[in-house]
């Protein structure tokens, strides 16, 4: 590893920025470039970025979605290990030194744990992903293989090789406007994917985010839908036609199952996954617990028996069982 990168993709977070910037230009590690990109905000965000022109290349235009910005300041960085951080996220300062005992020729990602912090950037609860034990690459290539998923963390929890990007930049619109959902799904496929544990990257929670499953709906389906395109993105990134994609993998993620059977019951009429019934619901939960993947049998069974709660509960009782799933600590 010789230079990082750090791609800031920003918009309206004139209140968390200068953070996350402050983080990157306080990594230690003797090459560090720094690109920001303000993705067009109506907030004071670019008056906060200007204190940093002398220091990072700061990059400003119209609204185009974080996937739009990521691809602007991709193109402009030339490191060749690339992390892409929100703008509302923190890098600790010896994610370099740690990621380069650990990088090699073969790695298309580095994954760390992240911790969450509220806006004013107090902990709470526990680091995550848990990996008990750490993954080996072989287990994440074999569960991507296998399941379509494996555990990881989101957009700035992540290193990537500048060599795997380049295979898959710049992103298109099929795996929507989030910057992670792409390089997320296709690493495996391309690369060794490797787990760093020592390292933990704050993840700020907070009002603005867009990860919280409960808040409508139409967010189970939603996440169904995204995970499809991520794994279609993936398989055409190694090169399988749009034809010849084998979709079997996705009935095998024991996270999808989750959102699957909470979309058959929110919005019975919406199936994103095709052919996704009462019937093959019900058969993929009891076959759920015999498909690989970093769960052991205990959490394997509670996922099943969850899903199945969820499954055949009356209408009045689904909420609650989705808010033991997915209330926020």
């Amino acid at each position: 590893m010789k230079r990082l990168s750090v791609v800031v993709t920003n918009y309206n977070y004139a209140d968390y920025v200068a953070t996350a910037v402050d983080s990157a230009l306080a990594l230690r590690w003797d090459d560090v470039e720094v690109v920001v990109v303000d993705d067009g905000s109506t907030d004071a965000s670019v008056e906060v970025l200007q204190r940093y022109a002398d220091r990072v290349t700061l990059l400003a235009g119209p609204n185009g979605g974080q996937r739009v910005a990521a691809n602007r300041g991709f193109a402009a960085s030339t490191g060749d290990v690339v992390v892409f951080l929100d703008a509302d996220d923190v890098l600790p300062p010896e994610m370099p030194e740690r990621l380069a005992r650990v990088w090699s020729p073969s790695v298309s990602k580095a994954q760390f744990r992240m911790q969450r912090i509220d806006a004013s950037g107090a902990p709470f609860g526990h680091p995550f992903p848990e990996w008990q034990p750490v993954p080996t690459p072989a287990h994440v290539r074999r569960w991507a293989e296998s399941t379509s998923a494996y555990p990881t963390p989101p957009g700035s929890g992540n290193a990537y090789a500048r060599w795997f990007l380049e295979r898959i930049f710049p992103l298109d619109a099929s795996t929507g406007r989030a910057a992670d959902s792409g390089p997320l799904a296709a690493a495996p496929f391309h690369g060794d994917v490797v787990s760093v544990p020592e390292v933990v990257v704050s993840y700020r929670q907070h009002g603005s985010n867009d990860s919280d499953v409960l808040a409508a709906d139409d967010r189970p389906a939603r996440e169904v839908e995204r995970a499809r395109d991520r794994w279609r993105f993936a398989q055409r990134s190694r090169g399988v036609p749009d034809a010849e994609i084998d979709e079997r993998p996705l009935r095998r993620s024991r996270e999808l199952l989750q959102f699957r059977v909470a979309a058959a019951r929110l919005t019975p009429g919406v199936r994103p996954l095709e052919g996704d019934g009462r019937a093959r619901l019900l058969g993929d939960v009891l076959r759920s617990p015999l498909h690989p993947g970093p769960e052991g049998l205990a959490a394997r069974v509670v996922v099943a028996a969850w899903c199945l709660a969820v499954l055949v509960a009356p209408r009045r009782l689904v909420r609650s069982l989705l808010e033991l799933r997915w209330r926020r600590p």
